[in-house]
């Protein structure tokens, strides 16, 4: 990763069925700056085309297994929690609450969902506080 470049382009994330799955990624990606960008019938798009990171929710297909997660860098430690608490709000489980996580290193502040497929889904800031 020369210059800090990201390695993805964009990702789709399988999810079973759309109607159970919108209402939650809508309410978590809007606190880590994915706004949501278009819609379709079988899926919907957050971010931008343009920028690398850019997300696609797909119905129809099966979940990854449960060793995948998909974890989403966040601008600082207070969108981690409105990420957890808007994911919980939107019918999300949690799967560990916002918080440090020292093993991984000194400033990692993460936190855990479940969405509505069983997918595991992280919010993660790198930063020390201010």
């Amino acid at each position: 990763m020369a210059g800090g470049a990201l390695m993805l382009d964009h990702v789709s994330i399988a999810i079973g069925a759309l109607d159970r799955a919108a209402p939650f990624y809508d309410a978590v990606m809007p606190p880590l700056g994915m706004a949501c960008v278009w819609r379709a019938e079988d899926a919907i798009g957050y971010g931008s085309r343009e920028a690398a990171g850019y997300l696609t929710i797909r119905a129809g297909a099966a979940p990854a297994g449960p060793g995948c997660h998909w974890a989403f860098r966040a601008p600082d430690r207070a969108a981690v929690r409105a990420f957890h608490a808007a994911g919980l709000a939107a019918g999300g489980e949690d799967d560990g609450p916002p918080g440090l996580r020292p093993h991984y290193h000194a400033h990692y502040y993460a936190a855990f969902l479940r969405d509505p497929s069983g997918n595991r889904i992280e919010a993660v800031c790198h930063e020390a506080p201010p």
